[in-house]
């Protein structure tokens, strides 16, 4: 007997719009003779909440799970909570955009039955993604990987902080700012992006290194390359900082010291062959855009 295809899917359980396009998913998926595995809170939400029409399907309670792809239903956030939830696994995740902007999760509500034809033609392209790996001199409780960033805060009630970095052993300097982000080319799109920080294109070989915040003119986001090792040492009056990974925020004392390098895995994500990196920063950043030329000439003449 051939093999069915298994697909695990996660959401997001705060977004009511979606129960439609959960139940096209549902049905696209049986169309095409695929296997759901769905995460368990998620599949609560749909029956109970949204009364969605979910067949008998095998409920995912744990990361020991196997399936052939992943799909993620909701925004980049939900995307991020899949791509640790996959974890080394090397399955591909399918992006279903029921967010905002949506840089990793690009495939549109209205076309999931076409989308599911192009995933089981072959269609799809896979676009590999590095993941960085971080480690606290004093334990750290949650998931250690990130796929955008690892970010150092201050609390809310306290002020600057200072941010000692080593490079590959070497000092650099110490920031004395609200924070520091060390992201991926992934994570250069998302909080990096909000505080200055430079693009990166996918398959780029480097790390960023960018102040939130910093008091100071002469500091500036740096990039790295991705094999050297960064290590944070935070000085904080109230002595706690935290410590945010792809979100996930947790608080670690000021006698930590924090160690992130590239991780011995990559997340793979699943792309339209036409879709390009450059094509969604023109459509969805705007790049290079200029509000002049819409003006009509006669409301703005010099």
């Amino acid at each position: 007997m051939e093999k069915r295809t298994r697909c695990a899917i996660f959401g997001n359980t705060y977004q009511p719009k979606k129960s439609e396009a959960a139940q096209r998913l549902f049905d696209a998926l049986a169309a095409q003779g695929i296997e759901p595995l769905v995460d368990s809170p998620f599949y609560a939400y749909l029956k109970e909440e949204m009364h969605v029409c979910i067949p008998d399907c095998q409920l995912i309670t744990d990361d020991a799970f196997e399936a052939d792809f992943a799909i993620s239903m909701g925004g980049d956030g939900t995307f991020l909570t899949t791509a640790m939830r996959v974890g080394e696994k090397q399955i591909p995740i399918l992006g279903i955009n029921t967010g905002r902007l949506g840089f990793l999760a690009d495939f549109a509500l209205d076309d999931i039955t076409g989308t599911l034809g192009d995933f089981a033609d072959g269609r799809l392209r896979t676009e590999r993604c590095n993941v960085l790996q971080v480690e606290c001199s004093e334990g750290l409780q949650g998931y250690p990987f990130a796929l955008n960033e690892v970010a150092v805060l201050k609390r809310d009630d306290s002020s600057m902080i200072s941010i000692r970095v080593d490079l590959g052993g070497q000092y650099l300097t110490t920031y004395q700012a609200d924070g520091l982000i060390v992201n991926s080319p992934t994570g250069s799109t998302g909080y990096a992006l909000s505080v200055g920080g430079p693009v990166m294109l996918p398959g780029s070989q480097i790390v960023g290194l960018v102040p939130v915040a910093p008091h100071g003119l002469t500091v500036r986001p740096l990039t790295l390359p991705d094999d050297i090792e960064v290590t944070l040492t935070v000085e904080s009056r109230n002595h706690n900082f935290l410590v945010a990974i792809d979100g996930r925020s947790e608080p670690c004392q000021d006698t930590a010291r924090l160690t992130i390098r590239k991780a011995p895995y990559q997340v793979v994500v699943l792309k339209r062959a036409e879709t390009t990196f450059l094509r969604t920063l023109r459509s969805k950043l705007l790049w290079g855009s200029d509000a002049r030329t819409s003006l009509s000439p006669k409301g703005n003449e010099e």
